[in-house]
């Protein structure tokens, strides 16, 4: 059996197929972890979660933004964005199980040694501190009231800065902007927009897996989100967003070892 990590998918059902027959991939023995962002600018989205889908527990997949803005825009509490190619999944008459079934992803996993999250973490979290603080999202997401969660979460500008005693909408926006938005960090603690190479970031930002004083690297982290970021392999974090929805590549590590594998993207963003 073999484990392994694709970077962010994005709708490109295409390339995902040529990556996975690249590594061989055998739903009987191996398994998959998806940093999330399964769908949207890319031209198949429905098919990329009709395949995740029929994998079942073969495949553990965690929330991205992209994800988590389907999930509002089927609930009605964001609109369209200029570059959105949701039309085909929201039209499809069995958008309800759809859904449903992405309600049900998390927003972190972790085994012993290794961490899932689709953008980041805050440097004071430990990874039982990560987990619960994912669970506190989940059961929003997960619950009768789901729908009220998106609206009060969707929109707002830039999120809070994290702290423990945020709560109501402030503290639900704090955290997804960390699992899912996080990129590099002020100096003050507060998430920057920028989302370029990290070498072009304003003066005093730092990417949020250099800050000092980790309290998750008791594990190794792996994350997409960073399109600009590129393939970044570090002690105690794997970034694997390599842009395939900018005409770049899809990634696949192999957990096990580390072994890297790439195919170049056959599609490009509308």
């Amino acid at each position: 059996m073999a484990r392994y990590a694709i970077g962010d998918i994005q709708g490109c059902m295409a390339s995902l197929e040529r990556l996975l027959s690249l590594v061989a991939f055998s739903p009987a023995h191996d398994e998959l972890w998806l940093v999330g962002d399964l769908v949207n600018r890319g031209p198949r989205s429905l098919d990329v979660l009709r395949w995740a889908m029929s994998l079942g527990p073969r495949v553990t997949s965690v929330l991205g933004n992209h994800d988590l803005h389907l999930l509002a825009r089927a609930a009605g509490a964001a609109e369209a964005k200029k570059r959105d190619t949701l039309a085909e999944v929201l039209a499809e008459p069995d958008l309800g199980r759809l859904v449903d079934w992405l309600r049900q992803r998390p927003l972190f996993h972790a085994d012993a040694t290794t961490a899932l999250v689709h953008a980041g973490l805050h440097p004071a979290w430990t990874i039982d501190q990560a987990r619960s603080l994912a669970d506190e999202l989940a059961v929003q997401l997960r619950g009768p009231a789901w729908r009220a969660f998106l609206a009060q979460t969707s929109n707002g500008g830039r999120p809070p800065r994290w702290d423990d005693r945020l709560g109501g909408a402030d503290r639900w926006r704090s955290l997804l902007g960390w699992f899912v938005r996080a990129r590099t960090v002020r100096p003050d603690g507060r998430l920057d927009e920028f989302d370029g190479p990290p070498a072009q970031a304003p003066p005093g930002c730092a990417a949020w897996f250099a800050l000092p004083d980790r309290a998750w690297t008791t594990h190794t982290v792996v994350f997409g989100h960073w399109a600009a970021l590129g393939l970044e392999i570090g002690q105690r974090h794997l970034g694997i967003d390599t842009g395939c929805v900018w005409g770049k590549s899809l990634t696949a590590i192999r957990l096990d070892d580390r072994m890297v594998f790439q195919v170049k993207s056959v599609e490009a963003a509308s």
